[in-house]
């Protein structure tokens, strides 16, 4: 059974074939056994997603394999935007990118075609300063509709800097490391384990929080 209905389908199709530019790869990592209530969901997300564009490629790998050690993933399933080269794994959806979050997953594949963002000049100065690993953790759950702003922001960020890696986990799917953060509401962000935020905030304020965070690093 299709994921995607026949009218989003049509309109996706209308979206890729205007807004892709140049390859994109989606890297599902899974496991193959019970635990992961949503593997085989987010690898058919993935494929059907793949089937609407030539440009978009999918490749399912294992947690256990060489390329999920290569790439830092330890969560299954995880879903990687990339264009396999530049990008590396630093764009991430841990859990199914599903309900709101397909939206942003989309989003993604077209930003991540085009090889480029566009930020503001404030924006833009404060990530030229980032030369220290970051991580933008973005807890959300399918049925919160101001979950998806925040995941992209936090991808944005990472698909400009090279040293920010932005990580959407799905907080049901994953209770003990909601937790571990006291998430109680979404969007959550937590940045380098350190600073921790509530809100869709635009990416001007942000990005203030992420500049704290770098900042104790130092």
């Amino acid at each position: 059974m299709a994921l995607i209905s026949e009218e989003d389908r049509k309109y996706l199709m209308e979206e890729f074939e205007k807004n892709l530019k140049e390859e994109v790869n989606l890297y599902v990592f899974t496991v193959n056994d019970s635990s992961c209530q949503y593997c085989k969901e987010s690898v058919d997300i993935a494929k059907e997603l793949g089937s609407l564009s030539d440009l978009i490629k999918v490749e399912n790998f294992d947690l256990n394999s060489d390329m999920a050690k290569k790439m830092g993933i330890e969560h299954a399933p995880t879903t990687v935007v990339t264009d396999g080269k530049q990008y590396g794994s630093r764009i991430r959806y841990v859990g199914i990118p599903a309900g709101y979050e397909f939206s942003s997953l989309v989003e993604d594949i077209m930003s991540v075609s085009k090889r480029k963002v566009q930020f503001d000049g404030h924006v833009k100065e404060h990530l030229d300063e980032i030369d220290k690993p970051i991580k933008i953790q973005v807890f959300v759950t399918p049925t919160c509709p101001y979950c998806p702003k925040a995941v992209r922001v936090a991808h944005k960020f990472a698909q400009y800097n090279e040293n920010i890696t932005g990580e959407m986990i799905e907080a049901i799917e994953f209770p003990d490391w909601a937790d571990k953060f006291g998430v109680s509401s979404v969007p959550h962000i937590v940045i380098n384990e350190d600073v921790q935020f509530i809100g869709a905030y635009p990416e001007e304020n942000f990005i203030e929080f992420v500049m704290e965070a770098y900042k104790k690093s130092k």
